[in-house]
């Protein structure tokens, strides 16, 4: 596993994004030009990236436990 320290104000290029988040580049550009993820001149913000992808694991997480909870309703 490897370690990096960045300070939360740093800026990453559109490809460092969508490698943090395990995503190709265009989906990245997709969700920057929606208004997802804050951004400026396509670069993002660490802190913001990071705000994204707690969000969206925490959605992810809701979603898993709903589905589990239906399945058991349905005796799935």
């Amino acid at each position: 596993m490897d370690v990096s320290v960045m300070p939360s104000h740093a800026e990453l290029t559109t490809q460092q994004a969508a490698d943090l988040l395990n995503v190709s580049q265009a989906y990245l550009i997709g969700l920057l030009e929606e208004g997802t993820i804050p951004y400026r001149h396509r670069r993002i913000r660490y802190d913001n990236l990071m705000a994204y992808k707690r969000e969206s694991e925490a959605k992810n997480r809701a979603a898993a436990d709903e589905l589990a909870e239906l399945g058991r309703e349905l005796g799935i």
